[in-house]
């Protein structure tokens, strides 16, 4: 291997672990799971636990919620 062909690690920014972009996308996949479990539930809603059931959905609008206003503040504001 040339040692052109070697990266330079100093050089690559690091990878902001807690960024607006990364939490939303954290949440979309939260959403998306949640989506999934309660889709294959509702049709066995009676074996399982209906307060389960609620939480789940309740987490899913308060997850819907955070990724709407997060898309909001994180897109370019149109002029007028």
């Amino acid at each position: 291997m040339s040692e052109d062909s070697h990266i330079d690690v100093t050089k690559i920014p690091p990878v902001d672990l807690r960024s607006p972009q990364r939490q939303l996308i954290e949440w979309q996949i939260e959403h998306a799971d949640l989506d999934a479990l309660i889709d294959q539930a509702v049709p066995v809603a009676v074996q399982l636990d209906e307060l389960r059931l609620r939480r789940m959905k309740k987490r899913r609008l308060a997850l819907r919620d955070q990724i709407v206003q997060l898309q909001s503040q994180l897109s370019p504001k149109e002029p007028a």
